[in-house]
């Protein structure tokens, strides 16, 4: 498996369970999360965006449900 983003934010995605889009800037410098999370999803993973408000900011949170079984 190559390090593309995909491949980058699955491998978060089964460590760590979830990511938020500063979580991909500040680890990975991936500034287009939801593209990514896309990609993902049409790839047949099943991904669920939790939409979080903390302090007065709104933002998601994406956690991985079910890998694909059609993995490249």
């Amino acid at each position: 498996m190559s390090d593309t983003q995909e491949n980058i934010i699955l491998n978060h995605l089964k460590k760590h369970k979830f990511i938020t889009t500063w979580e991909a800037i500040t680890q990975y410098r991936i500034t287009r999360l939801s593209a990514r999370i896309f990609e993902l999803r049409e790839r047949g993973h099943q991904i669920i965006t939790n939409h979080i408000n903390e302090n007065g900011k709104r933002f998601a949170e994406y956690s991985l449900i079910k890998e694909s079984e059609n993995v490249r």
